[in-house]
């Protein structure tokens, strides 16, 4: 039977998830309405994707329409409070990313969760291409080896203009710049595949746009499993790249695409004398799947049929969301981050920027 599934917020993100859940076909969703502030934005979105019912707010959305499944496409300011609405509503809720502006949002999201018979997700599309299913598969099997060294580099370019809408590159609306906007799907992946991180030592810096916060930071992490990584969450670079690369004791993996990878954008190179072990593994894992929505939402739509934990659960986007709050913590006290710094007593708890950039 296919899944209720309504969506909030219509601007350009929603129609790619739309567009991407229609791709599955009626018998796997059926998508039921939608809400938006803005009446014409609303009409446009619904007459275009054949929606039948139209909202300006999620509390008729859920009483009249009862989707299974809520879509939460708004700015990221509003990602909170639709979240915690569904959640109270026992509606199951997957939201963009960044899930939340803070970490005292998300675990507000994550209380209503344990009370509540749903469940939250994230978007974080990333971990569910083929490539990174694969790298995850030999690491688990040991082909790899100890993960020693990774480079998770986000650089793309975003001119004035695009700052001069009015929600973003502030603190207050967007949660942080590039390293919270933009680098956070690469962070994602870095911590799907390197686990529990130990330690943060990272700068940021306002380089060229004018801006409440920063555009470009650099980092390092220290993982729980010994590995040790570099970080750069640029907007600023015209040769534009997302580039992941993980060494291991037997091979080095890399992935470099701009918004999403297909397996041409892998590359695999065996340390001398393992050759016969690392390549036929490599060659026999998961194919054919690329990163994106088209990826995820099978694996999102599949826990609301069988009542199971979504992919990329509250836990794990916790996780990566605290990467990023140690980035921030990192530079603006100039000092390493490791998890119990960020506390609810900690100013990066309750906002990203946590007592006022020192820039």
């Amino acid at each position: 039977m296919a899944i209720r599934v309504a969506i909030v917020g219509t601007g350009n993100i929603a129609r790619s998830h739309v567009q991407s859940l229609q791709s599955l076909g009626e018998e796997e969703v059926e998508l039921v309405g939608a809400v938006d502030i803005d009446d014409d934005r609303l009409s446009a979105f619904c007459e275009q994707y054949g929606l039948r019912n139209g909202y300006d707010n999620v509390a008729d959305l859920l009483e009249k329409d009862q989707p299974q499944l809520v879509h939460v496409c708004t700015p990221p300011g509003a990602h909170a409070e639709v979240a915690l609405k569904c959640l109270r509503a026992g509606v199951n809720v997957v939201v963009e990313k960044p899930p939340t502006l803070t970490l005292a949002e998300f675990d507000t999201l994550v209380e209503a969760e344990k009370e509540s018979s749903a469940w939250l997700a994230t978007i974080f599309q990333h971990r569910f291409g083929s490539g990174a299913l694969r790298l995850q598969e030999l690491m688990a099997e040991g082909v790899l080896g100890r993960p020693l060294v990774a480079i998770c580099n986000t650089l793309w370019f975003r001119d004035q203009a695009y700052f001069d809408v009015v929600w973003r590159g502030r603190w207050d609306t967007e949660g942080g710049g590039p390293t919270m906007g933009h680098g956070i799907h690469q962070i994602d992946l870095l911590s799907a595949i390197m686990g529990r991180w130990t330690e943060v030592s990272a700068i940021a810096r306002q380089q060229a746009r004018t801006t409440d916060t920063e555009d470009v930071t650099m980092g390092t992490v220290a993982f729980a499993n010994g590995a040790i990584a570099s970080m750069v969450n640029s907007i600023l670079s015209p040769r534009e790249e997302s580039y992941l690369r993980f060494d291991f004791e037997y091979a080095t993996v890399e992935v470099s695409h701009l918004y999403g990878y297909g397996d041409g954008n892998w590359t695999i190179t065996p340390a001398k004398g393992y050759e016969d072990k690392v390549l036929p593994a490599w060659e026999a894992g998961p194919h054919g799947t690329r990163s994106g929505f088209v990826a995820q939402f099978p694996e999102v739509l599949k826990a609301v049929r069988e009542g199971t934990p979504p992919p990329v659960t509250s836990s794990e986007s916790r996780r990566t969301l605290e990467l990023v709050a140690a980035t921030y913590a990192s530079a603006f006290q100039r000092r390493p981050i490791r998890p119990e710094d960020l506390g609810p007593d900690s100013p990066f708890y309750q906002r990203m920027e946590g007592d006022g950039p020192r820039w």
